[in-house]
């Protein structure tokens, strides 16, 4: 499986485009995001974003409820809406025309334009591809049990990251069934689908559903 940014995301489609292009892979860009939104931030035309607090920009058209806590940094999109109880602790880039759920918790992340995280998601160390969506309740585990450093691990390859924490990289039209769980290091290829309460490990290739261990078949037309 093609692993690099460019194969995965689509670029065009976020604000951290040029950021992420320096990078042969997209979990690279993780250490930077929040440096990333503190150059971006004052950059953005005032005229569309406004700073509600120190280092909190938000687009003028977007919905943000009054029990969300938008802790800084944060950047968030046009026609964007963070529901009640969100709860976005800092380092969170979210683009244009995203939902951040009820109770849903963002931390160090990219959402890209149109991205889904609707009820009770964690999203945690990870970068969300255009129109990506994760049903209720899936979440991104980003440590691993024995706080050992995150490899990707696609077929008989696996490839260092060299990081503690690492979540999850949704391609572009990702879908996550409910309930499902990402496990470190996990890189789900564009237009992939997660059966509903799935517990997944490695990569799952683009255009393929991930039924489960040992069951990823490829999409058939109409599915």
């Amino acid at each position: 499986m093609d692993l690099t940014t460019t194969a995965l995301l689509d670029l065009s489609h976020s604000l951290a485009g040029d950021y992420l292009s320096g990078f042969p892979y997209p979990w690279q860009a993780l250490d930077g995001i929040k440096e990333l939104i503190l150059t971006l931030g004052p950059r953005l035309d005032p005229a569309e974003y406004e700073e509600r607090a120190p280092q909190v920009w938000v687009h003028k058209t977007a919905e943000i409820a009054p029990t969300a806590y938008l802790g800084a940094p944060c950047i968030i999109g046009r026609s964007t809406e963070v529901r009640h109880c969100a709860f976005i602790r800092g380092s969170a880039l979210v683009g244009a025309g995203c939902v951040v759920g009820n109770s849903v918790e963002l931390k160090n992340v990219i959402l890209f334009d149109g991205v889904q995280t609707p009820h009770y998601n964690y999203v945690g160390d990870s970068i969300l591809g255009y129109k990506a969506h994760m049903g209720a309740g899936s979440v991104t585990s980003n440590v691993k049990s024995d706080k050992t450093l995150v490899a990707v691990r696609d077929g008989e390859r696996t490839i260092p990251t060299g990081r503690k924490k690492f979540g999850a990289i949704l391609g572009d039209h990702v879908e996550v069934g409910c309930n499902s769980v990402l496990n470190p290091g996990a890189v789900i290829g564009p237009r992939a689908s997660i059966y509903p309460t799935s517990s997944v490990r490695g990569t799952v290739p683009p255009d393929h559903i991930y039924k489960g261990p040992g069951q990823v078949v490829r999409r058939e037309p109409g599915d």
